[in-house]
């Protein structure tokens, strides 16, 4: 009984002491920590460092993880909201449009999500998924040329991506483009094959 008692002692010890340790960090050795272990995939004890920062001390990287975190236990509405608070701290801020901007078309909030990617394009210009996703929620719109437009884009910036050509390749037969829907199907074809050696 009393090792029982002697090591749960230690363990109460050492659980205040590392609370003690990390309310003395700095907030970048904080965020530091989250973004490590939040790395790691270890998402309930990301969330747990975060809630021990008070809100109004939180970054806009810090909200941008609350909403990955959210989205991770499938809470898209929390999600979009800490998203948007990320956004509000730092609007030219990528990633946290882009994620947003995923919600929306998951909703079908086609026009929501459309602003969203172009303004996630305006801050990178040279990330591919941006302006595919972007001709996916055109072409959810039934807006072909656009969806074209930016399937070709992502393409151009990654080539080697079987999926941009099978979503080129629709386009194209919505807009009738019979030599555009080949070439887009061989090299979905190519790319595919790829994909599965």
């Amino acid at each position: 009984m009393k090792k029982i008692f002697k090591l749960l002692s230690i363990f109460i010890v050492f659980a205040l002491c590392s609370n003690i340790v990390y309310a003395e960090k700095s907030f970048d050795e904080k965020k530091k920590d989250i973004i490590a272990v939040y790395n790691s995939n270890n998402t309930e004890e990301a969330y747990k460092m975060i809630s021990k920062i008070p809100e109004d001390e939180r970054d806009y990287e810090i909200w941008y993880i609350l909403g990955n975190l959210s989205q991770d236990l499938n809470n898209d509405t929390n999600a979009a909201f800490f998203w948007q608070k990320s956004i509000t701290m730092n609007p030219e801020f990528d990633k946290a449009h882009y994620n947003l901007a995923n919600v929306y078309l998951k909703e079908k909030r086609y026009n929501m999500a459309i602003r969203e990617y172009k303004t996630a394009i305006k801050y990178k210009k040279d990330f591919p998924y941006y302006y595919y996703n972007l001709g996916c929620a055109y072409y959810a719109q039934k807006e072909y040329k656009e969806a074209k437009a930016a399937f070709e884009k992502a393409i151009r910036l990654k080539s080697n991506e079987a999926n941009f050509y099978y979503n080129l390749a629709l386009a194209c037969k919505h807009l009738n483009d019979n030599k555009g829907l080949t070439a887009a199907l061989a090299n979905y074809d190519k790319y595919k094959e790829q994909e599965e050696q």
